[in-house]
């Protein structure tokens, strides 16, 4: 494929003839000899391998494990030797992790002096949310979080803001590079930068895989050792970036990051928004798309069941052919969609008010964990009896599904505890749970039976948060 070129901690590299599927972690520690980066979990999940990433939209901090050398093409990257100046003076945030003993065993410390450092340039205070992606297991968090406390004040260092001069305006970026007619190598590449060319291609190339964040694909290299054959990137295409505004309508493109869609939503649907607070970590949520969360089908995705109980329309293209349908028609089965081949989604559409949706997840972890039930509530309440009901779970099928049994039980009834009661009866009906490591299906109906009472109560003006009910 095309060459990749990048700023690395502030000097340009090119890198030639790599596969399109080699990821960040393994290039800086087997090529460029950079091993501050770790490898740890190699799926996103403990953030040993977070890097500085900075494009035109600013600093963001990604899992190296599992970003591929392809997405960097003209950005710029810091690594942890990059933290520090250039003539090693340390940067605030590693001079408070010494001060305030952050670091033990030091595996983890790499990844955490990163974080840090891009949320103190960033002026970011809310220190447990921006740590969720980095574990540690020696030290703990009270030191690092006193640490970042101690740094926050400090001004950001001058080295720390050239990374903007190094973007693309030096870098060639290649363009639409590669999988075109012709291509030959065993692994092939194509960076469209519009829909147009997307669909073009993917039309005549349905059966190559594409890739948004990799949060998803990544693992199916890194785990799965998976030959992925021709992939096209999707990062370049600003078209698919765009959230816009249409009358009492939001039209979110399909590639629109986890954290640009959490502040999208942020003062239209704050229930929708502080349940995407808790989708996975900040790393993940700097890459992962919710065109990605949709087309990949999981049960347990939770963008669908919030998009569901909106009356999401989801928009779908395939060459010059466009198309929508309501959302919950898209999930056949389990990890069966209703998407043509060399089809992709290209935009979600969804009402811009909705005051009575409440979403609820339920995890093991309240942090950066898989949703045992997540449950997504939006009713219409005309003079205290419900006039419509939308009622959308995530693990409680084999897809994300309305619970059309226990709608049916609340419209034309008043809103009543007794009718709660009714509702969470023809609950049984909708579901039949499955048992697996995160829930059994008992606990999992009686989850998501509760979380209907708790909506009651929510829309009441009762405490219902976890993080704020007294103990």
């Amino acid at each position: 494929m095309a060459d990749i070129a990048f700023h690395l901690n502030g000097t340009q590299v090119t890198v030639t003839g790599a596969s399109p599927t080699r990821t960040l972690l393994d290039w800086l520690r087997e090529d460029a000899h950079l091993c501050g980066t770790k490898e740890g979990c190699n799926e996103g999940d403990c953030g040993a391998c977070t890097v500085m990433v900075t494009d035109e939209h600013g600093a963001r901090v990604l899992n190296a494990c599992i970003l591929f050398l392809p997405q960097l093409n003209g950005k710029a990257v810091r690594t942890v030797e990059g933290m520090s100046g250039p003539d090693d003076t340390l940067h605030p945030v590693q001079k408070a992790m010494v001060a305030h003993h952050g670091s033990q065993c030091g595996f983890c410390t790499p990844g955490f002096v990163v974080s840090m450092a891009v949320a103190h340039a960033q002026g970011r205070r809310d220190h447990d949310d921006v740590l969720a992606g980095n574990l540690c297991r020696c030290t703990g968090y009270a030191p690092i979080v006193r640490a970042a406390e101690a740094a926050a004040t400090a001004p950001v260092p001058d080295w720390m803001r050239t990374d903007a001069s190094f973007l693309s305006a030096k870098i060639s970026s290649g363009g639409e590079a590669a999988g075109r007619g012709g291509q030959t190598a065993p692994l092939a590449a194509f960076q469209p930068t519009t829909t147009n060319a997307l669909a073009d291609w993917y039309a005549t190339n349905p059966e190559a895989t594409l890739i948004a964040g990799a949060t998803d694909v990544g693992l199916w290299v890194t785990k799965q050792f998976r030959d992925l054959g021709q992939v096209g990137f999707l990062g370049g295409i600003a078209d698919l970036q765009r959230v816009d505004r249409d009358g009492d309508q939001l039209r979110v493109g399909a590639g629109v990051t986890i954290t640009d869609l959490m502040a999208a939503v942020q003062d239209l649907h704050p229930s929708f928004a502080e349940l995407l607070r808790r989708y996975a970590s900040v790393q993940v949520r700097n890459a992962a798309t919710i065109g990605g969360n949709i087309a990949n089908g999981s049960p347990i995705g939770d963008g669908p069941p919030a998009l569901i109980a909106l009356g999401a329309t989801l928009h779908l293209r395939r060459g010059d052919m466009r198309r929508e349908m309501p959302l919950e028609d898209f999930f056949l089965d389990y990890r069966k969609q209703d998407r043509q081949p060399g089809e992709f989604v290209e935009a979600v559409r969804f009402p811009a008010e909705a005051p009575a949706l409440r979403c609820y997840k339920l995890s093991k972890r309240f942090d950066q964990d898989i949703s045992a039930v997540c449950g997504c509530f939006n009713l219409t309440v005309e003079g205290g009896t419900v006039t419509a009901a939308r009622i959308a779970f995530g693990g409680m099928a084999g897809v994300p599904k309305r619970a059309a049994g226990a709608e049916a039980a609340l419209v034309g009834h008043a809103f009543s505890l007794t009718r709660i009661a009714a509702a969470q009866a023809a609950m049984a009906g909708d579901f039949t749970p499955l048992s697996d490591m995160r829930a059994s299906g008992d606990y999992r109906m009686r989850a998501a039976q509760n979380m209907l009472l708790r909506y009651h109560h929510d829309l009441a003006g009762l405490p219902v948060d976890v993080l704020g009910v007294a103990p």
